[in-house]
């Protein structure tokens, strides 16, 4: 006979601290599941509080709003007969744990704690929170007055223990406690927990989203069971974007999940499993019979219910069946995610837009076609019968009757964009950013900043008596990095002003948010003036490379019908700071860089992901790159990247709010913890490059000797090869490692 049951996982976009938003939305997750039939609901990580309150949770308010947050549940006629677990922290005995609360008709029947914290990334938890050691051990809680007078109880088992129902028994995983190598779901499983459930708070990066699924499935492939995967959805408040893909797995297999990417605050999955297949699938499963035979047990907390409908005839309920996972490419990852990330910005910011400085190059482009996208994902929530996004963009732009029918005609209302050109702006760049703002329906202002530049140096030149001249006029390297970084600095001024004042000129209130567009990799070069308009409210594109924003550029031109992409994706990289020539361009970002956007890269995924300092990061390239540089070649472009590195680092401690997507950023507020003050010499450690280059080169003569042959066409580069030389100096850097 089957034992059928119906399982829900909910997707919610929290918010950290919104305690009235989150109960509502939990609430509406708890509603949808039992309107599915489901008998067990879970949730994402600390849901009832938000993820993302870091410091606050340090605060004795934040343990107080959680407990009266889950007695409006507990208290709640929604809630009855459906087993819930719910995340939030917990103090016990003076030390605070991240938890799930699991209830049933008014009564706590466990909080489980997590016993793996995440620290790596833009994790933290270990700030905040103390893993509970106390395996397969329960302590005695007692529960606050205010829970106790409405449930009866003075005390409830906390720890690490399981639920066990009159048909099935549930064990707990939390998050990280699924990546950890010693991961709990192996001996729960061996000791007859055939559900396993996991309230997470993982966030994007591109290319990753494979990962959680692989973790998710192999959970239950060698021991079988049934996993149940919550996540947090959307930007709770910090850099990353929670990314959904909340799922349900059976005996190693899909077979239900949510949306990756969406609008919709709430999504609630649902699977029909048969508890006997999973059975049957251990118990064919010798060796697993042999393990659980001694496997130690854990404290079974026994409960009256049963998670089958003992009125249905359980036959009759089809069971789901297992799921192809359809992944995102990296391209669509960034047109999804970020504006995803975008509009949970501003619409919880209470602005009425955005404000680009739109240059016409590819960076800018990609930040102008991440806010299309976003008006492209509301049409289409809003034409779906989304009433929350719909009541949002009425009042973002104060009509409340508006309907939107058109993305080109809401990125009109929602955002302006803006060339600030100079006598050294190219008519090329003027001409894409104006026809761009066209094909994406962008307000678009175009104008000329020279007298504003002009104003300022007229006032040094009457202090000093001295007027500063480029370079190429016969001016000194530091004349011409001032007159380039007064450019772009004036470029952020005076975005802040026309965007504080651009609806007002269009007599509509509120203002709008200020977007930078800096890349990831110029952000670890330090490739950018302080202050300048990279710097901003929010930067959508700091997070990403420029080789993924200019695969994301040619997808875009299909995806949005954007024909002038391609005219931008084909243009040299370039400040447009320097005076030019006939006309034409002659500054461009790789040569001022000495570096190329690829090199650049490869050099910070080293530094951040393979933990690569100077010598290490020269000994792996030296291989790499054998086929295009020589060993003094690598050299020479190793210590160049550490020297800009160092002399720019300081630029990472003020770098725009950027929504995460490379695993190599150099954000330095969260996620790449480093100093900003360097000797910028790295003595020591490019003696230590010198000297393995001695040992190579000796190396190599002392085997041309021999008589052996020569292997100087594998150390040689090759002719095809481009080799950058080292760089004039860029705006906003600096020879020492002093704040520019």
């Amino acid at each position: 006979m089957g034992r059928r049951v119906k399982l829900a996982v909910c997707t919610l976009n929290q918010w950290a601290l919104d305690f009235d938003g989150n109960l509502k939305r939990i609430l509406q997750s708890v509603q949808e599941a039992k309107d599915k039939g489901a008998s067990y609901r879970s949730g994402p990580e600390l849901e009832i509080c938000g993820y993302s309150c870091e410091d606050h949770f340090l605060e004795g308010d934040i343990l107080l709003h959680s407990w009266e947050v889950l007695l409006e549940l507990l208290i709640s006629p929604l809630c009855k007969d459906i087993i819930i677990d719910v995340g939030m922290p917990v103090m016990h005995r003076n030390v605070t744990y991240n938890c799930r609360v699991v209830f049933l008709n008014r009564k706590i029947l466990l909080i489980r704690p997590k016993m793996m914290l995440c620290d790596d990334g833009n994790y933290r938890e270990s700030r905040w929170f103390t893993p509970w050691k106390k395996v397969r051990q329960v302590d005695e809680y007692y529960l606050p007055h205010m829970i106790s007078t409405y449930t009866g109880q003075l005390i409830v088992p906390l720890g690490d223990a399981v639920i066990a129902t009159r048909d099935t028994c549930i064990g707990y995983e939390i998050c990280e406690e699924l990546w950890n190598p010693s991961s709990t779901h192996i001996p729960l499983s061996l000791d007859g927990v055939e559900i396993i459930v996991n309230g997470s708070g993982s966030y994007m990066e591109l290319r990753k989203a494979y990962i959680t699924v692989d973790l998710v499935k192999s959970a239950t492939f060698k021991a079988g069971g049934c996993y149940l995967f919550s996540n947090l959805r959307g930007c709770d408040g910090q850099r990353v974007y929670f990314n959904g893909c909340s799922c349900i797995a059976l005996n190693g297999r899909i077979i239900n999940r949510s949306q990756q990417f969406s609008l919709q605050e709430v999504e609630v999955v649902i699977a029909t499993i048969d508890l006997e297949d999973i059975r049957r699938y251990r118990n064919g499963i010798r060796s697993r019979s042999y393990c659980a035979s001694s496997a130690p047990s854990y404290p079974r907390i026994q409960t009256d219910f049963s998670l089958c409908d003992s009125l249905q005839t359980n036959l009759s309920v089809p069971t789901c069946e297992p799921i192809e996972w359809i992944y995102h490419t990296p391209e669509e990852e960034i047109a999804l995610g970020p504006a995803c990330w975008l509009w949970d910005y501003l619409r919880r910011s209470g602005q009425g837009g955005f404000f680009l400085p739109l240059s016409g190059g590819v960076d800018s482009s990609s930040t102008a076609c991440l806010v299309f996208s976003m008006c492209h994902l509301i049409l289409d929530a809003c034409s779906k019968g989304d009433e929350k996004t719909l009541s949002e963009v009425r009042k973002i732009v104060c009509d409340t009757n508006y309907m939107p029918q058109d993305p080109k005609e809401l990125c009109g209302r929602l955002f302006v964009t803006s060339y600030m050109g100079t006598e050294n702006s190219s008519s090329e760049t003027r001409n894409r950013a104006r026809t761009l703002a066209s094909q994406i329906g962008s307000y678009h202002v175009d104008m000329n900043i020279d007298s504003a530049v002009s104003a300022l140096l007229s006032i040094f030149t009457r202090v000093t008596g001295m007027k500063p001249r480029f370079a190429v006029h016969g001016g000194s390297a530091r004349e011409s990095l001032a007159l380039q970084n007064i450019q772009a600095r004036l470029r952020m001024v005076i975005s802040y002003l026309f965007a504080q004042l651009m609806l007002w000129a269009r007599q509509r209130s509120g203002g709008l948010l200020v977007l930078g567009s800096a890349n990831v990799d110029e952000a670890l070069r330090g490739y950018m003036t302080k202050y300048d308009c990279s710097s901003a409210d929010v930067n959508p594109i700091g997070g990403i490379s420029k080789t993924d924003l200019k695969s994301f550029l040619v997808y875009a031109t299909k995806r949005f019908d954007l024909p002038v992409l391609s005219e931008i994706i084909k243009a040299p990289p370039t400040a447009e700071l320097e005076p030019l020539s006939s006309g034409k361009i002659v500054q461009t970002d790789e040569q001022d860089m000495g570096m190329t956007y690829h090199e650049l890269s490869t050099f910070g995924r080293l530094r951040k992901q393979s933990y690569c300092g100077p010598f290490s990061m020269f000994c792996k390239l030296v291989d790499t790159w054998s086929d295009k540089c020589t060993p003094e070649e690598v050299a020479e472009k190793v210590k160049h990247f550490f020297r800009c590195y160092a002399i720019h680092r300081h630029k990472m401690t003020v770098l725009t709010p950027s929504c995460h997507a490379e695993s190599y950023s150099p954000d330095d507020n969260r996620f790449d913890h480093r100093p900003f003050l360097y000797n910028v010499t790295w003595k020591w450690q490019f003696r230590a490059i010198d000297e393995q280059l001695q040992l190579m080169n000796a190396a190599k003569h002392q085997f041309d000797k021999t008589g052996e042959h020569s292997n100087e066409e594998h150390i040689k580069r090759g002719s095809s090869s481009t080799y950058l030389p080292p760089p004039k100096i860029k705006p906003g850097s600096s020879q020492t490692a002093v704040v520019v």
